[in-house]
């Protein structure tokens, strides 16, 4: 623990000692250890802005190896016992006495104050002596029963130049910083014992009595660059780097695990007076800066303006994540029900992400189920729309891949009312969602690619193994059975055959285990896009919109057309350092066609140049610019340099297509496009019979892990699926070989 704590000078310590038949004084001790322990717990208050009394601090100093033991001892429990609030006595055969201070023991509300034990220690024992609380369980994931009960927290002292253990001297002070979340006064028993069961003894537990000074309240106020009110987040520390609001003691809308709380002007958190550092952002766009913020004896304000060093929405590009939770994954305070939408809002404002799509799944899925309406939350505050959906994750066919099932009108298919009737093949989770118009995807991709089975013979694969043609094992929750789904349609609404999958997430898992999936399965002409997401908090619990998607969306931002345009490919995928706006595409000759119209289907009758410029930004560290690469078929065959000053660039770039080809942009693993795709002389897009050979034995490896996972009454139509990925990963195969005159 660092030894640097925040100064409260206008607090009192209030504790005081017992009276003498039940506080315990020590016999003289030898003075030189004992005044070289006081001292060192004398520099440790000094630097956690508790010191003594100027004439308390003279007297210690004063003390003298020469002068008497029992002088020494009285002078030392004179001064140090009336900022204890335990004393603990060690008997010779391992029993623990503890005696409490008979006048409540000073703390701060929202604060941290240093507290003393005695600890009488006349067998010499080492090691930590362990300080306990019911008091000072966790809030997160306790029972609601429970919340009032957890008001303290305990942090021993252990670092310099203080020692992690007891000493073993026979009188010593053990320093313990305490928390309260509430003001007043209040009762918590502790209990002490020895941490190193080896040296023996048991517990000892006492009532002791505090009572906590009121914190201030400071006042937010926060604007957007143009002065309209919004809400960011805020990391706000003490100078020993303590966080406030306590993350051990948070409760909904403020999360436990990660530092910051999101405030919105006229909200307010409670601090003790001193000075602290608050870090302050509004999503990737912003640029966070790191202010002081003073609290003295009343209370404060804190203004924040948000800095941008890009808008893309301005533009009519609107970030989302499509994959984020208020439930389970056993970080919110009651996993099997979670946060309310009112909550999840919150954090998409203060991220500035634009469409939040909260997924309710398996845990949850019985108590947030109640929030689906097959349209936005009413919470929801445009431009920033949260809206609920389904993640088929720990139910029904999630072992074969988790789906993310957007846009749904029903959220429940026929024959229950929850999820234990799910069908347990991917496919026909997808028969009933595209029925009813949902786009759908697999979730964090990467899972279950990232071990392999083998590899395509005599194969060579891309730079930075881009793409690659090791054989993925399949043994994951991600884009597993997708590598059958993107190869199949299923009925749409209107019972037209429609793609069985529409995108496949991306910038959450390993990238060039998600990339390459992709690329191979464009590689045999199937139009899968690509979408982003972060899994918060399961995969991540830093914030919503690790991983997003940016969508064009020309005008008021709606989220049927950002849905819409997710399906068709008008975005790119980011995780908010890198962007690849406007995205254009120019036949020699031709009409220019922006990313996402027609299909994102250039025509030419004959092989023939087409150029393309997109508006690059990156703002990352490490070198003065960073490369843009025109990808073809999955290869780099172009880069262009924009500099990673946040500035935006146009890029320009001109490229020969001789046959059918798909095309996108991509700042290494920052940021990628959805793709053109090429149609030269009408033929499909079969860039390499490789690819098609890897998705053919992926379909194999994918059966071998995953038939077992499908129902009895589910396996034929499993077999019948899975017969036809391979059919028509065999006949890509066929017509990949004759297109290319490949062996």
């Amino acid at each position: 623990m660092n030894r640097f704590f925040l100064i409260f000078p206008a607090l009192l310590i209030l504790s005081g000692r017992c009276p003498a038949e039940s506080w315990p004084s020590s016999n003289p001790v030898a003075a030189q250890p004992l005044i070289s322990q006081a001292l060192r717990v004398a520099k440790a208050l000094e630097a956690a802005g508790q010191p003594l009394a100027e004439a308390d601090r003279k007297v210690l100093e004063g003390l003298r190896e020469g002068q008497g033991n029992a002088e020494v001892t009285a002078a030392v429990q004179g001064i140090m016992d009336a900022r204890c609030m335990v004393a603990v006595e060690l008997g010779p055969e391992g029993a623990i006495k503890a005696f409490p201070a008979t006048h409540p023991t000073g703390l701060v509300e929202q604060g941290w104050r240093v507290c003393l034990v005695k600890v009488l220690n006349a067998p010499g024992k080492t090691g930590p002596l362990k300080t306990e609380s019911p008091s000072a369980l966790p809030v997160p994931k306790g029972p609601a029963s429970a919340v009032a009960g957890r008001w303290l927290d305990l942090v021993p002292m252990t670092s310099q130049p203080l020692l992690p253990g007891l000493s073993g001297l026979p009188l010593e002070y053990v320093a313990v910083q305490v928390f309260s979340r509430d003001a007043g006064k209040k009762t918590a028993e502790l209990s002490f014992s020895l941490a190193d069961r080896k040296e023996g003894g048991g517990k000892a537990s006492v009532v002791v009595p505090f009572v906590a000074a009121s914190s201030h309240p400071v006042t937010f106020k926060v604007s957007e660059f143009d002065g309209a009110p919004t809400t960011a987040a805020f990391v706000i520390r003490d100078s020993a780097g303590r966080v406030y609001p306590s993350q051990a003691k948070r409760l909904a809308p403020d999360f436990f695990f990660h530092p910051q709380v999101y405030r919105a002007t006229g909200e307010t958190v409670r601090l003790p007076s001193g000075r602290y550092s608050v870090t302050c952002s509004r999503g990737p766009e912003s640029i966070p800066e790191t202010r002081e913020l003073l609290v003295n004896d009343g209370p404060a304000e804190f203004r924040y303006s948000v800095s941008r060093w890009i808008d893309p929405a301005k533009s009519g590009w609107w970030s989302g994540d499509h994959h984020i939770h208020a439930a389970g994954c056993q970080h919110y305070d009651k996993p099997t029900e979670g946060v309310e939408p009112a909550d999840m809002m919150r954090h998409v404002l203060g991220e500035d992400l634009k469409v939040g799509c909260c997924l309710t799944w398996g845990p949850c899925f019985d108590y947030q189920k109640r929030f689906f309406t097959g349209k936005p939350d009413a919470v929801s505050r445009p431009p920033h729309i949260l809206r609920y959906d389904i993640e088929v994750s720990g139910f029904g066919s999630h072992s074969s891949g988790h789906l993310n099932l957007l846009g749904l009108t029903e959220q429940i298919p026929p024959g229950g009312l929850s999820k234990d009737h799910w069908p347990t093949l991917g496919m026909n989770t997808l028969r009933w969602a595209k029925r009813q118009g949902a786009v759908c995807g697999p979730a964090h991709s990467a899972n279950g690619l990232t071990r392999y089975s083998g590899r395509i013979p005599e194969t060579k694969d891309g730079a930075g193994g881009l793409p690659n043609f090791n054989i993925p094992a399949y043994d994951g929750i991600g884009a597993n059975e997708y590598i059958v789904q993107s190869a199949l349609e299923v009925p749409g609404p209107l019972g037209k055959p429609v793609p069985a999958i529409d995108f496949i997430s991306t910038m959450d898992t390993d990238r060039v285990a998600e990339w390459n999936m992709w690329y191979h399965t464009l590689n045999c002409g199937f139009r899968v896009r690509a979408s982003g997401e972060t899994d918060f908090p399961c995969i991540s619990g830093e914030r919503v919109g690790m991983g997003r998607v940016y969508v064009k969306v020309p005008g008021t931002l709606d989220f049927d057309r950002w849905l819409k345009g997710v399906a068709e490919g008008r975005s790119y995928v980011s995780d908010g350092a890198a962007h690849l706006m406007d995205f254009v595409a120019a036949p020699v000759g031709g009409p220019t066609l922006a990313l996402g119209e027609s299909g994102s289907e250039i025509r030419l009758e004959a092989p023939g140049a087409i150029s393309f410029s997109v508006n690059a930004a990156v703002r990352q560290k490490g070198g003065p610019s960073v490369p843009v690469e025109l990808v073809v078929n999955g290869h780099a065959v172009q880069s262009r340099e924009v500099p990673a000053d946040g500035s935006v660039k146009k890029l320009d770039f001109r490229h020969d297509f001789p046959a059918s080809a798909w095309v996108a942009l991509r700042v290494g693993l920052s940021a990628h496009t959805n793709p053109f795709f090429v149609v030269v002389a009408g033929r499909p897009v079969r860039a390499d019979a490789n690819s098609a050979r890897w998705c053919l034995a992926g379909v194999d490896q994918c059966w071998k892990t995953k038939a077992k996972t499908y129902k009895e009454s589910e396996k034929a139509q499993a077999e019948a699926d899975y017969a036809k990925a391979r059919e028509t990963y065999a006949r890509i195969i066929e017509e990949s070989q004759r297109i290319n005159r490949q062996p």
